[in-house]
């Protein structure tokens, strides 16, 4: 394992933990460094715990201080003490012992940073995701086969093989015809989803180390990393890291930006856009991309966390249980009716009703939507975070969880939904075109007194069996989970009454 340069039994080192596009921490940086020759100071990316505020960290010895978001006056003193070989203790959100050559971020016992695990979260806020000396690299040495025994399955909206086991889709790519091509896909346009982009910028280099793992599987020599086109700090960070690895990694991957639209987001849709399509749409299947994708060439497709799991596998395999169904954690965004979300990492054994001990909600619980835009309606998250439980639960397996406070009306949540979909799909088939736009346009009859249950439930079956793209398909999700959650408050509505008081323009 790579040891952090610096942090030895004597070695004081200052981390300046944030996001750097979106939380300004240099002046914490310049501060820092002003007040200090013989301090290490380092700018890590976030942990994951989104805040008003950088995180500012001071480590001496085998203990390390935790600020949150200190006043810029605070930072001179805090360094001037760890530089006199004093860790600051006294106004410390926390203080952590742990191992001085640590490559993960040490855990405090509360706030939440604590909630969950940090397996593949581990280096996030750490370590400098710039520089190769404080990654392990395991593409050089080790190949994919333990990945493969182990049965990983995909994650995410953005995957090929979202909920898949990843090596079937290997082991097809490498035995099609043609020269395959190994893909990253983090155009992600939702800002509830940022798992992928918290571990882009915190960590980079393990994302590039397993795709370089994969690539070497599959026999691809080429491999591309697939981003949004409005995230242009994103770019800039990740072109810095791929430059800083490029001596390191076997294969190195070509940044590609693509279009700003939540359809752009799926694989194959993907796949249209970094060909430069017109028409960005899902592509009919068969054949898959693994058989036939970017440019006819056998293209594997992952998420930045899939390829995040395949790196982490490879240096912790005894963190996978072969065994289970869903091996490994699931990384899960809480946002919502929330101060400050929060990327959260969860066991298969563990229950996604934890997530709420990572935020701090504005107002009373009412209902939670699990999944992503399009996810699952539910008043219940005692269920364990695997994509089997979440499916069998009516779920999404997006790695997302919104919690929604009581002042929240079950029939314009849902109803919200379906118009994104009825905007956001396609058009390709006529069940996502035209039947997302029946059911915003059934829900918008209930105001006017209609509330056929039954009319709704068949018009997403037939959208489910039949879409041919993910939004068509999914677009029925929140309706029909929240019908069996909600009945009541939505059938008010054809009565002129809204429950919760928000429909009043409607009504």
């Amino acid at each position: 394992m790579a040891r952090d340069p610096g942090v030895g039994s004597h070695s004081p080192v200052v981390r300046v933990s944030a996001d750097a596009a979106r939380i300004n921490h240099e002046p914490v940086v310049t501060a820092a460094r002003d007040a200090t020759d013989a301090v290490s100071v380092r700018q890590t990316g976030p942990s994951g715990i989104a805040g008003d505020g950088p995180l500012f960290m001071a480590s001496l010895e085998r203990r390390t201080a935790f600020f949150h978001d200190p006043p810029l006056s605070s930072i001179p003193p805090l360094v001037k003490s760890i530089e006199g070989g004093l860790l600051p203790t006294d106004d410390a959100d926390a203080v952590v012992k742990h191992d001085p050559q640590t490559t993960t971020l040490p855990l405090p016992d509360t706030g939440p940073v604590s909630v969950g695990h940090r397996l593949v979260l581990g280096p996030c806020g750490w370590v400098d995701p710039l520089d190769p000396a404080q990654h392990t690299f395991v593409s050089t040495s080790t190949t994919a086969e333990t990945v493969a025994d182990v049965g990983l399955i995909g994650r995410g909206r953005g995957d090929a093989a979202a909920d898949n086991p990843v090596v079937d889709v290997w082991e097809t790519a490498r035995t099609a015809d043609g020269d395959p091509v190994v893909v990253v896909n983090a155009n992600e346009t939702r800002e509830e989803q940022c798992a992928d982009r918290t571990l882009l910028a915190a960590t980079p280099m393990t994302i590039l180390d397993g795709v370089a793992v994969v690539a070497e599987y599959v026999g691809a020599e080429d491999a591309v990393v697939y981003l949004n086109e409005a995230d242009s700090p994103l770019h800039r960070h990740l072109q810095r890291a791929v430059d800083a690895a490029a001596e390191t990694l076997p294969v190195v991957p070509q940044l590609v930006a693509g279009p700003d639209e939540y359809r752009a987001g799926e694989p194959t849709a993907a796949l249209e856009a970094l060909e430069g399509a017109d028409r960005i749409e899902p592509r009919l299947q068969p054949p898959t991309p693994a058989e036939r994708g970017l440019y006819g060439r056998p293209t594997v497709i992952h998420t930045p966390r899939t390829f995040a799991h395949v790196h982490r596998l490879l240096t912790n395999p005894d963190a996978y249980d072969s065994d289970a169904p869903d091996p490994g954690t699931r990384l899960v965004t809480v946002t919502g009716d929330v101060a400050n979300p929060a990327t959260v990492e969860l066991g298969s054994g563990g229950s996604l009703a934890t997530v709420r001990e990572a935020v701090e909600m504005d107002g009373a619980f009412k209902m939670a939507c699990v999944g992503g835009v399009l996810g699952g309606i539910t008043r219940d998250l005692d269920v364990a975070p695997t994509a089997q439980s979440l499916r069998a639960a009516g779920l999404g397996t997006d790695g997302i969880v919104e919690l929604l406070a009581d002042d929240r009306c079950a029939l314009a949540t849902v109803g919200e939904r379906a118009r994104f979909a009825a905007t956001e799909n396609s058009g390709r088939c006529v069940p996502g075109r035209e039947g997302t736009k029946q059911l915003a346009e059934l829900l918008r009859e209930v105001y006017d007194g209609s509330f056929d249950t039954e009319k709704i439930r068949e018009l997403g079956r037939v959208m489910r069996r039949s879409s041919n793209c993910q939004v068509g398909a999914h677009a029925p999700r929140p309706v029909t989970t929240a019908i069996e959650e909600f009945e009541p408050e939505i059938r008010a509505h054809a009565d002129g009454h809204c429950p919760a008081g928000t429909c009043t323009e409607q009504l």
